[in-house]
Order: C-alpha cells, then sequence, then structure tokens
C-alpha cells in the first residue's frame, strides 16, 4: 500500500471507531417522565466501513465511499439473551432502505451493526422498498417483524410518485434467519402494522392503519384492530378503530401504534404516533396511552397532548420536524408477563427521519404519566379549566 493510502484508511477507522465507543451523557433536568440523552445512538455514519468503502488499493486508490449511507432510523428493539437490539431502517443513497442489527451492550451507547445487513425473503410480488419494522416476541414461541413494504402503484403507470403499502411480515427465532410470510390482506392500505404480543381469543392481534392511499389516511379513522385466524395467511376481514383520530389536536391528520405495548400490572401501556399539519409541512411527534389488561381495546387514560417531541438538532433532518418510535425495550423478568413499576423502559426514536435517538424511563413513571396527566378536553376553554384547576390545588398545597 502506499503511504497516502494507508494513512486515509487508519485516519477513517480511527474516526469510526471513536462514533462506536463514545459513551453517551444523559441529559440533567428533564420533564421528570423521561431523560434523554446528549448523543444521537446510531447515524448513517455508525454503519461498518466495509458496506462503503472498497479497501482494496488497486480498485480505489483514493479510498473514496463506493457506497453511501444516507439515514438510520425507525428501528425496532428487543432485548435477547442478555442482548439489547435494534433492528435498523438504514437507508442508502439510493433511497432504498434496508434492515440491520445493532446491538449495545447496555441500550445506551455502543452500538455496533452486525457484519451484514439483513437477508429479507421476498413476498410473491417484490418490494421496491421495506422499513420500519415491528419487533414482538410473540407467545407462539417466534419473533415476529412486521414492516411497510412499498411497491409501485401499476394502475397509474404515468405516475412515478403513485405507490402502495402494505404490511409485510416475516419470522425469526435469532434475528439471523427469517421465514416470510404471506403480506397481510386487508381492504385498504396498511401501514404502520403492529402484531399483539399474546393471543386474544385464540386469535393473533393486530394493531392497524388503515388508509385510503400511499400518504393520505383518507377515511382511515385512526389506529384499528383486527384478529385473525393464521398467522401464515393472515388476512383482515373485520377491523375497528380502537384510538380516534381528532380535529385540532396532534393526531388530526394520521395517527399509528409505534412499539407493541407493554404490558404491566395497571394495564398495556401503548406509545404512539400523532400526525397535524402546520405551516412548515406535516409534523409529528409522539404520544402515549393506556388500554386494560383484559381488553386492549378498552382504552383507559390518554393524556392530552404530546409525550415526545424533536428539540434542538433533533428537529433538523431529511424530513423536519418529525420524532417517530417504533421500538421500546423494558428490562426486568416480567413475572407472568407483568413488567413492574421499577422497570427500566428505554424509547428508541428517530428524528427528522435522520438518526436514531434513546430516552430513558421506568414503567411506574409512564403509568403515572398516563394516569395521572389531564385528557384533551377538544376545546380551548377546557384547557384553561384544567391550568386553573392544577392552580387552585397547588395554591392549597403551599
Amino acid at each position: 500500500m502506499t503511504t497516502t493510502f494507508k494513512q486515509r484508511v487508519a485516519s477513517v477507522r480511527q474516526r469510526h471507531e471513536a462514533l462506536l465507543t463514545r459513551k453517551n451523557i444523559r441529559k440533567d433536568l428533564g420533564n421528570g417522565i423521561y431523560e434523554k440523552y446528549e448523543y444521537p445512538i446510531i447515524t448513517a455514519e455508525h454503519t461498518p466501513l466495509e458496506w462503503r468503502y472498497d479497501f482494496c488499493e488497486k480498485d480505489n486508490p483514493y479510498f473514496m465511499q463506493r457506497i453511501m449511507m444516507n439515514a438510520t432510523l425507525n428501528s425496532g428493539a428487543i432485548k435477547l439473551d442478555g442482548r439489547y437490539l435494534l433492528v435498523v431502517r438504514v437507508e442508502g443513497a439510493d433511497r432504498k432502505s434496508f434492515f440491520a442489527v445493532a446491538e449495545s451492550p447496555n441500550g445506551i451507547d455502543n452500538f455496533r451493526f452486525w457484519e451484514e445487513p439483513v437477508t429479507m425473503p421476498e413476498d410473491v410480488v417484490p418490494a421496491t422498498n421495506i422499513y420500519d419494522m415491528r419487533l414482538t416476541q410473540h407467545e407462539d414461541g417466534w419473533i415476529y417483524g412486521v414492516f411497510c413494504a412499498e411497491r409501485h402503484d401499476d394502475t397509474q403507470p404515468g405516475d412515478l410518485s403513485a405507490a402502495t403499502a402494505t404490511a409485510g411480515i416475516a419470522r425469526t427465532k435469532d434475528l439471523k434467519t427469517w421465514h416470510r410470510l404471506p403480506d397481510l390482506k386487508a381492504l385498504s392500505q396498511q401501514r404502520n402494522v403492529v402484531l399483539h404480543p399474546e393471543f386474544v381469543d385464540g386469535k393473533y392481534a393486530f394493531y392497524t392503519r388503515p388508509q385510503d392511499g400511499f400518504i393520505d389516511t383518507g377515511s382511515g379513522g385512526g389506529i384499528g384492530w383486527a384478529l385473525v385466524d393464521d398467522i401464515e395467511h393472515a388476512e383482515v376481514k373485520e377491523e375497528k378503530i380502537i384510538n380516534a383520530r381528532h380535529y385540532h389536536t396532534i393526531m388530526e391528520v394520521k395517527n399509528g401504534e409505534g412499539p407493541h405495548p407493554i404490558k404491566t400490572t395497571h394495564g398495556w401501556l401503548h406509545l404512539a404516533h400523532g400526525v397535524r399539519g402546520c405551516a412548515s409541512g406535516l409534523r409529528y411527534v409522539l404520544y402515549m396511552y393506556m388500554t386494560a389488561l383484559d381488553d386492549p381495546t378498552r382504552i383507559i387514560a390518554q393524556p392530552g397532548g404530546y409525550f415526545l417531541v424533536p428539540e434542538g438538532e433533533e428537529y433538523v433532518g431529511d424530513v423536519m420536524n418529525v420524532a417517530f418510535a417504533n421500538g421500546w425495550i423494558a428490562d426486568g423478568e416480567a413475572p407472568g408477563g407483568l413488567h413492574q413499576d421499577d422497570d427500566r423502559v428505554l424509547i428508541y426514536y428517530a428524528s427528522s427521519d435522520t438518526r436514531m435517538h434513546v430516552a430513558e424511563s421506568t414503567v411506574g413513571r409512564l403509568v403515572d404519566y398516563c394516569l395521572n396527566t389531564p385528557a384533551d378536553g377538544f376545546y380551548t376553554a377546557a384547557s384553561v379549566e384544567t391550568i386553573k384547576a392544577l392552580v387552585e390545588k397547588n395554591r392549597r398545597n403551599v
């Protein structure tokens, strides 16, 4: 090797290793519900150098990137055999997304990608793009990945932006070998589909998001619920909305389930995203709600407003003003499947379709937030009365 080539290889490797081993720092004085961390946990620069560079000096004398990576976002999450694993949506410079597993010893920093991206088998009709996997460790013994499979809408041959969205389904035992099942059949297009971790009435249960088009929900009213007899030939025959959209709220334009809910002694904890239109475009934020243990479709609490929004540098990226989450991990043994109040919860969220972050909380704090934060009254007058009631309570307790 020439000295120049060797120097550039060494410098690039040194910089990459420093990024991968950088200790993350928890921010102080948050909102009391969760703490954010100083640095993104995974960026395009975290992807392995071997994915991007040709290390043969003869073929790449300038040691330039042959394949560029654009973004790392919208990761499914699971703790498996003591390892914190994210199935990351990695987007190349060619706009194609693929899945890759990143592993951390603590869930906060030192994330490293496995050697190669995930090889995802195709459905009968190959998808142009796949992304945003939700991971569910189901009681049937399989780990399921449910993701969006995007294809061109061939009913509109002259429109190169016309697309369709279906829910792709695959299952695995180790996140290495994936078995592809047929895409979910439904009466409408589906995005943000999530598999519930338990059987309900002996059937597989899905959180859905019916929509009339690839982008617009149209008549789709919010987060849906559907029971499926056979996961190997999954078909939505009946669907009901369990978390509806509302005018002049954070979920006015659309909303969708994030990761599968966490089972606690108080009920099921849900994390979702809501979208509204504003002068700068669509604003994506995260919100929470809770449903009953004996009926995952019955809402028992929903705090008003957002839970997490892009802040500071998180606001800037490929698609501005977006916070999105489809993965979280609740630590703890969960006897009987129920997580306890002191179990740590790591919330993995992407900012502006560009990079991944983590926020940290506990089951107890998230339950307290859900059960004791006022609901949205849907009118200014109701908001004012809620604030006045809190002021009066604080006055009495001074």
